[in-house]
């Protein structure tokens, strides 16, 4: 996600970011970005500190657990260590190359792809291991194909928000290339009785018509 009121530097990053292999989300104020952010969570974030409406020391700390990296034409080094202890994860003055920049990316998803696979996952009684890729329910594992895996791990990172269907064959296609449009409800549906059958009846996912799924509280 860019959060850039500079509308040049923001098609210039989209532009190299698409080409690299990222799905690039755009806001131009602090205050659109955490709208933005409250339909859908990125993996990372590249932040301006001049923003209109709320300033991107402002917005910093409401972003949450999101990586994000710091773009200001700001050079002062006590500005910059404030901003880094404060939940930054990079700072990158301005004007910077594109290439280091692409790199810096890349540095923050090895990091996080190093950490995700021995992260576990937990919804009410639901455990999903990333390191070993077992699913249970309660003591009782849940057999599960790979593209089932991955629609559910998709959405126990994404608890509490609607995954689009869009956004599930986006992310979890490279993986698992037999789930398609036509074949996404086939599999969620497979999931679904699964998770049923071992969890007693309990229906852990629900359709929010025409937009995708989420995962379902027990008391919903």
């Amino acid at each position: 996600m860019i959060i850039d009121d500079d509308i040049h530097i923001g098609n210039m990053l989209e532009e190299a970011l698409t080409k690299a292999g990222y799905h690039v989300s755009r806001a131009y104020s602090g205050t659109e970005a955490l709208l933005v952010l409250a339909q859908a969570r990125p993996d990372l974030a590249l932040l301006d500190l001049m923003l209109p409406g709320l300033q991107g020391e402002e917005v910093l700390p409401r972003l949450g657990n999101i990586p994000v990296i710091v773009i200001s034409a700001k050079v002062d080094i006590d500005h910059k260590v404030e901003l880094l202890t404060g939940g930054a994860v990079d700072y990158v003055t301005k004007p910077f190359h594109i290439k280091e920049l692409l790199a810096r990316i890349a540095v923050q998803f090895r990091l996080a792809q190093t950490a995700t696979e021995q992260e576990v996952l937990t919804f009410d009684d639901l455990t999903l291991c990333t390191d070993s890729q077992q699913v249970s329910i309660g003591e009782t594992a849940v057999r599960l194909t790979r593209t089932e895996y991955a629609i559910l791990k998709l959405l126990m990172k994404n608890p509490s928000q609607v995954v689009t269907k869009s956004r599930i064959l986006d992310q979890i296609s490279a993986d698992t290339p037999d789930c398609t449009e036509s074949s996404l409800k086939m599999h969620i549906s497979h999931l679904r009785r699964k998770l049923r059958d071992v969890g007693g009846g309990k229906d852990y996912i629900e359709a929010v018509w025409g937009i995708g799924f989420k995962l379902r509280r027990e008391d919903a």
